[in-house]
């Protein structure tokens, strides 16, 4: 069966798509459409064409499988246009999304009719390209200079009615009547001469309007190609007929097609899709059904995570052991709430409907009814351990157990209670309620059935999630723990925490590990004995330097937190490197690099070799949406593809000294390494 078809309707011919699951514009579409213009310039009957896609939605977007392999004709820019050029009215009915290919085809279309719902957007600049089917030309064309640059820039999706105010689309359909309204709306344009092409519109802008905006998004896009290449197409836009500019958006999109980011951010989109698929589970097993959630805790983690859930429309009963730390909790929640509502993001009406599913309680023995009970408390294994005994007594039958904790063994809080195959880990990163990363725990025992709930769950509440073996740290905090251990080392032999810093912010990391570790507070996991001294950190936190809260951590803190080297931390870290006998030296950057994040890559090959993550795409996905790794750079592990596990074998070789007898090459990597083999293929 063909995926484009035909049929008249009077003197309307009606191509439609029909090419599950999203009608992405591949190869069998494109000969399609094309041979559907073909037919209805020989068809004299025909005065007008509506474009329109059976299923879900329309032309979703380019069939990306097919940006690996060789091209094959005719491709999207010839089709577009093909049918721009088309001497008889063409009109796209849209509903669904109406995304990258497929938003450039329907603004190559005469005219654009959409349902309420539909949206419209260029979301390429997410995969490291450009709109590469004459999008950067025809949009500002259609909406003006900066409104395209905020489409296409940020990749986000405009609302049909929204898309309607600034001129993308030309009318709203009722929603079930698209196509008989696009049909009307095709009759009705038939004999309007000249036909209105958005290549010979007419467009103007000071060049001062891009100036502005590339300064003011230049911390977003910092580090990222394709922003630029876009900012830079729309400029010829401006400046250059429409062929010519066409030239230079043609070779920019092939210039981002075979970079290195490009290639990076399309590996963490498959990744991230292939992270919620679990090894040697069956993808028919029965789920179990959770209508209703418990959490303990109801601080910054606890209050967090219910959020998710309060925000899917599953009702939460929220359990604390004071009546203060609960009511301060629920506050907490609420102005969170009100504070997206009053930036647009949420309706007033919502604020109430999340609350009102939410039950405090005092009483542990109130969960009873929950199908799914998190622990939200502190990261203390003995305390855990009290808390899912008492659980055990108390949660139903079948109901899943599941801890918050970053770092303590499942199995062992599992073995508390009788019914270890319910018990599972399930890692939310704080802030939690904002945070994309879950890490799913997969305990000894837990059932397969537990553990596919879990990955359910997880869309649900729109998280992305990755599956984790047992093991300290799991996946990301152990990798996390090499990087903060040989920072710290540096600044005892002779680097400063603003250099550290400065080296991974450069990199592209959001903050380095000293301006996390003052964000996070250095006091996490500290001991809490001003006497017991053993490293830095220890003598920061007895002097109570706790990071961003006290004003005072590696750095020092003014009234807005803005941070500046502090000569107090100067004077400690001196004085560890006097008692250690370490000579200050000069410490380099490609130093620095080596010492951080090379022994990151490691650690990951270790966490493959033990089977404690399922494949390396799913420790890319941990470091890109946990804790803020660039996306254009793939992940630790692709980013060892890219520089080569030769490099970073001979990297680690070269400092094995420094990072003492309980350091441990990967054998993973170093055959990596010999034969020139990668992580992810």
């Amino acid at each position: 069966m063909s995926v484009i078809t035909t049929h008249k309707d009077g003197n309307v011919l009606v191509v439609t798509s029909n090419n599950p699951p999203v009608n992405a514009l591949g190869i069998a579409v494109r000969e399609g459409l094309v041979a559907a213009i073909e037919q209805a310039g020989q068809d004299n009957d025909v005065e007008a064409i509506v474009i329109c896609c059976e299923g879900q939605t329309f032309f979703a977007g380019a069939d990306i499988t097919e940006f690996t392999k060789p091209p094959v004709e005719p491709l999207l820019p010839a089709v577009v246009e093909i049918i721009e050029a088309f001497d008889k009215p063409v009109v796209a009915a849209i509903h669904g999304t109406a995304l990258g290919g497929g938003c450039e085809l329907a603004i190559s279309c005469h005219y654009r009719i959409a349902v309420p719902s539909a949206v419209l957007g260029t979301p390429e600049v997410k995969l490291g390209l450009l709109p590469g089917a004459s999008g950067t030309q025809r949009l500002p064309r259609l909406v003006g200079v900066e409104a395209a640059l905020e489409i296409m820039t940020k990749g986000e999706n405009v609302p049909a009615p929204k898309a309607k105010a600034m001129g993308l689309i030309d009318r709203l359909a009722a929603e079930g009547a698209l196509i008989d309204e696009a049909i009307a709306f095709a009759r009705e344009v038939a004999g309007v001469r000249p036909i209105p092409r958005t290549s010979e519109k007419s467009i103007t802008a000071d060049p001062a309007v891009i100036d502005a905006f590339r300064k003011g998004n230049a911390r977003k896009f910092r580090g990222f190609e394709a922003p630029e290449e876009i900012m830079r197409c729309v400029e010829a836009a401006t400046r250059l007929p429409f062929a010519e500019g066409l030239a230079i958006e043609r070779q920019a999109f092939v210039k981002l097609m075979f970079s290195s980011q490009s290639t990076a951010q399309r590996h963490i989109f498959f990744a991230q899709r292939k992270a919620s698929k679990i090894d040697g589970i069956a993808s028919d097993i029965k789920l179990r059904d959770i209508r209703k959630v418990g959490v303990i805790g109801a601080g910054t983690m606890g209050g967090g995570i219910s959020m998710n859930f309060l925000s899917a429309g599953i009702p939460v009963t929220i359990v604390e052991q004071q009546s203060e730390a609960l009511d301060r909790g629920l506050g907490v929640i609420r102005k969170n709430y009100e504070a997206t509502a009053a930036q647009g993001r949420i309706k007033p009406e919502q604020v109430e409907g999340a609350m009102g599913l939410l039950t405090p309680t005092l009483n542990m023995a109130d969960l009873a009814d929950c199908d799914l009970i998190i622990e939200a408390v502190f990261e203390n294994m003995d305390v855990k351990k009290d808390v899912f005994g008492k659980l055990d007594g108390i949660a139903k039958p079948g109901a899943i157990l599941a801890s918050n904790t970053s770092y303590l063994n499942i199995n062992e809080i599992a073995a508390a209670t009788s019914r270890p195959g319910d018990v599972i880990g399930l890692h939310f990163f704080s802030p939690a309620n904002i945070m994309k990363l879950l890490e799913i725990v997969r305990g000894a025992k837990t059932a397969d059935d537990v553990l596919a709930t879990a990955m359910a769950v997880s869309k649900k509440i729109r998280k992305v999630a990755v599956v984790a073996g047992v093991c300290y740290g799991f996946i990301g905090n152990r990798m996390l723990m090499p990087r903060q251990l040989e920072a710290e080392k540096l600044l005892i032999e002779g680097a400063t925490p603003a250099q550290v810093d400065k080296v991974h912010v450069d990199f592209g990391m959001p903050m380095g590990p000293f301006q996390m570790a003052d964000l996070a507070g250095t006091d996490i996991g500290w001991h809490r004995d001003p006497k017991v001294i053993n490293n830095l950190r220890d003598a920061l936190c007895a002097e109570e330097r706790w990071g961003q809260k006290k004003m005072a951590g590696f750095y020092d803190y003014d009234a807005k937190r803005k941070p500046s080297p502090s000569p107090r931390v100067a004077e400690i870290i001196a004085d560890f490197r006097k008692k250690a006998g370490v000579e200050l030296r000069v410490i380099s950057d490609e130093e620095i690099m080596e010492r951080t994040l090379y022994p990151m890559v490691n650690e990951g090959a270790l966490i493959l070799e033990e089977g404690m993550a399922q494949r390396a795409s799913d420790i890319d996905v941990v470091w890109v949406f946990g804790y803020g790794w660039p996306v254009y750079r793939g992940g630790p592990m692709f980013w060892c593809d890219l520089e080569g596990a030769k490099k970073i074998v001979a990297g680690l070789e070269k400092h094995q000294d420094k990072f003492g007898p309980e350091f441990r090459l990967s054998p993973l990597l170093r055959e990596k390494a010999k034969t020139g083999g990668r992580f992810n293929n």
